[in-house]
């Protein structure tokens, strides 16, 4: 009677936790459905934060050269504002049962799990626009089953919510079309200048097809896959009935876009060159994250009616598509501001900024920041130095130093020098002023490139591109005051305000208002009379330097007024070419095309500012005195009397240095003999005339003894028929003798005696059982138990 009261109280149990288990599962698939449900609200596009699109505009306020979009340059529209071929089209290529499934094509599906299972977990086809637009937007982008059953949970309550007309548009808003391009609205402005509800049959299956591949679709990179895809796209269209096959016919032979028409709009406007430049400065400042997408509103320096006058000044000058281009910038001293940058001739066919990015060795351009070095050092430009072939010696090596074409003019001063741009006066007055001085006064006004402080930095063999040429001639056009931004410090002014906030000039002083008038008297001289003739303007005056590098490969005009410094280079952008012919047949120097081109610019340029004609400031009158000095111990000293190769030089006032040489009587330069025999090293001394005396140190295993191994004093001078301590060494255990030729025998014996070994070092060819070679070599120090390594003949 027991047993079945037992087995109801378990049926009842049973049936009790069946209950249960059916309530908490419904409670969970119910609170999974509540949760994924609570998530379809956040997949509307247009509910998501939108970055706020930054402008960069010209210098007049108005016009915009750029758009500083985000991350995701992306224009919600309404399904009114899209073409209705766009959404066929994309419904033909990726999704043709849309209209039937609810948001999850089962076969599709079936495919994909089989994948999965076959593949170990790769997720592969089976999405459908609802899934692929739940995808997009919200769910992370691992490949895995989990993913595919989220996706596909969310796309089955959204196709609940929402209409399929809202889905898709949905998704046409929020796809990657490539190019930077995300949605439809972008894309149709990107490929082809116009808005989504206007795109045609070709322009709709051209923007479909990319999204499965943007880059391997890329009309601009891969036109041929474009093209077939688009095609694709459209039989697609034929076989939904879609389309008329008259259509089909008509769209497979439209063009693709131009590639130099496909850009994000507002990103590639009016001076290309200089937008990128200002880019780069605002992301150094603000960071990318603010500049790009965080409503910057920029206004720059850029004169657009200037940037026009110097493109026509650059075609109408160099008329050989083949031949060299320039570079050109153009900059108001008196603000520091940036009014033109011509960093090329084809921004799309190449985006390097010549201007910024094109560092070439300036040649003669250079040597005003020598000039200005010189007179900062209180050195008169009277000074009277010798042209002719220099040989100037760098303590290990020599500097050869010649003047292009051979021209040499004896003794002129350093104006003549400066005018004429005389290399060999220019090497010498770069060691008198020191490299590393040159290298910080070209700093301080303004160039900001590495320069190394070598000797050839006078002559400008140290890199520098047009841009920094022009701010720190613009120091020498402002009365030695370089212009620095607020915002921007230490860089060019390209940026004239920011939100509101203005990038107000900064003068900072570096050279006195004396150094900088004599730099300019003396610049002028070069357009009046030197080698800027070409630059001159009739109604005002000029002051500029002409600069050629070596072999006629880069060649520069940098040239100024009081109220424009324009500086020009003209070479080949992307090799080093000379330009011996390009010039009517001849080479291009720093007075052909550039001071040409430099000449027409400046003309319209001041004509449409409405400059009017000033003059430099003259330099006042200074008293001055010459002062006999050597370049001793690499520096300048005064001469105390004794000194030899001695040079005059004139100084403003009391300048000049002032540590006084050490120089003896009858002095003569000690020579290097190390490594010279006794014998040659004693016969070296006495061509000065010096006299040797020797001491002796011992000598370590190996080294030779016939040699001179140090020497006291190693460099400067002495008075004549003075010593100079010559080192020699000395074994201490004898020397190893020769033993070559020998039988082995008797080369054992000869070593054993000197209490040496012997190795046999292996045969060569030659007399059989005699000695062909040995290490070390004969007369070198020995050592007690070294051993000799020899090699013997084979016969």
């Amino acid at each position: 009677m027991k047993r079945p009261r037992r087995r109801i109280r378990k049926l009842r149990l049973l049936l009790l936790i069946l209950v249960l288990g059916v309530l908490g599962t419904t409670a969970l698939a119910l609170g999974l459905v509540a949760a994924i449900a609570s998530q379809v609200p956040a997949l509307d596009p247009s509910a998501h934060h939108q970055q706020v699109n930054g402008y960069i505009y010209a210098g007049d306020g108005h016009t915009i050269l750029s758009v500083l979009r985000g991350s995701e340059a992306r224009v919600i529209v309404p399904s009114s504002q899209i073409s209705p071929q766009m959404k066929q089209a994309i419904v033909a290529i990726e999704d043709k049962r849309f209209y039937e499934h609810r948001g999850i094509d089962v076969h599709g599906m079936a495919r994909a799990l089989w994948a999965d299972l076959t593949s170990h977990g790769l997720v592969q086809g089976g999405s459908t626009i609802t899934q692929q637009f739940v995808k997009n937007t919200m769910v992370a982008n691992e490949r895995s089953i989990a993913r595919k059953l989220k996706e596909a949970a969310l796309a089955w309550q959204l196709e609940q919510r929402w209409s399929k007309d809202r889905i898709l548009t949905a998704y046409l808003n929020t796809i990657y079309f490539g190019n930077g391009a995300y949605g439809i609205q972008q894309a149709a402005l990107t490929y082809f200048g116009k808005r989504a509800a206007d795109l045609t049959l070709p322009e709709a299956a051209l923007l479909a097809g990319i999204p499965e591949d943007p880059s391997l679709y890329d009309p601009v990179v891969n036109p041929r896959d474009a093209k077939a895809r688009r095609n694709l796209v459209l039989l697609e269209m034929l076989d939904q009935h879609d389309i008329l096959p008259s259509d089909y016919r008509a769209a497979i032979r439209a063009p693709l876009p131009k590639p130099q028409d496909v850009h994000l709009p507002g990103t590639q406007g009016p001076s290309p060159y200089f937008v990128n430049y200002v880019k780069q400065q605002l992301v150094d400042r603000y960071g990318a994250s603010r500049v790009f997408g965080g409503g910057l509103k920029v206004k720059t320096t850029i004169d657009l009616r200037l940037q026009k006058l110097g493109h026509a000044a650059i075609d109408s000058t160099l008329t050989n598509p083949d031949g060299p281009t320039a570079a050109l910038v153009a900059i108001d001293p008196r603000t520091g501001a940036v009014l033109t940058m011509i960093g090329g001739a084809n921004y799309h066919k190449s985006q390097f900024n010549l201007a910024v990015q094109g560092e070439r060795q300036p040649g003669s351009s250079f040597k005003p920041f020598v000039l200005a070095t010189a007179l900062s050092q209180g050195i008169s430009p009277a000074t009277m130095l010798t042209s002719k072939p220099q040989v100037i010696s760098l303590g290990d090596k020599d500097w050869y130093v010649h003047n292009y074409e051979g021209a040499y003019l004896g003794p002129i001063n350093i104006t003549t020098a400066t005018i004429e741009s005389d290399n060999t006066v220019y090497a010498q007055l770069t060691r008198i002023v020191g490299p590393a001085n040159i290298v910080k006064t070209a700093h301080r006004l303004g160039i900001t490139s590495p320069l190394q402080n070598y000797f050839a930095i006078g002559l400008g063999a140290e890199a520098v591109n047009p841009l920094e040429m022009a701010r720190a001639y613009g120091a020498f056009a402002n009365g030695g005051l370089r212009i620095d931004g607020r915002l921007t410090g230490n860089r060019p002014v390209a940026i004239a305000s920011v939100n509101g906030v203005p990038n107000s000039p900064q003068p900072q002083r570096v050279l006195s208002p004396e150094t900088d008038a004599y730099v300019n008297q003396i610049l002028q001289g070069v357009v009046t009379s030197g080698t800027g003739r070409r630059a001159a303007l009739p109604d005002r005056p000029v002051a500029g330097k002409t600069g050629t590098t070596e072999n006629f490969g880069d060649a520069w005009f940098v040239g100024y007024t009081p109220q424009l410094v324009t500086a020009v280079w003209v070479g080949y952008p992307d090799r080093y070419v000379p330009m011996l012919h390009e010039y009517h047949g001849k080479a291009v120097a720093g007075g052909t095309f550039p001071a040409e081109i430099w000449k027409k610019f400046m003309t319209g340029a001041l004509k449409l500012l409405d400059d009017q004609p000033e003059t430099f400031p003259a330099p006042p009158l200074l008293f001055q005195s010459p002062r006999r000095v050597v370049y001793r111990d690499n520096q300048i000293e005064l001469d105390n009397g004794y000194c030899r190769n001695t040079s005059e030089i004139v100084y403003f006032g009391s300048a000049g240095p002032a540590r006084r040489a050490n120089c003896k009587k009858n002095e003569v330069e000690v020579p290097r003999v190390v490594g010279m025999t006794l014998a040659e090293a004693k016969a070296r001394l006495l061509q000065q005339p010096l006299l040797a005396s020797v001491v002796y140190k011992p000598a370590a295993p190996r080294q030779r003894v016939d040699i001179v191994v140090d020497q006291f004093p190693s460099t400067g001078g002495l008075s004549s028929w003075s010593k100079v301590t010559l080192v020699m060494a000395k074994p201490l255990h004898g020397v190893v003798p020769a033993v070559v030729g020998l039988d082995l025998r008797a080369a054992r014996a000869r070593l054993r005696k000197a209490k040496l070994g012997v190795q046999v070092g292996g045969l060569v060819d030659g007399k059989q059982g005699r000695v062909l070679a040995q290490a070390p070599l004969p007369g070198v120090a020995a050592a007690p138990g070294m051993a000799v390594v020899v090699q013997l003949g084979r016969g």
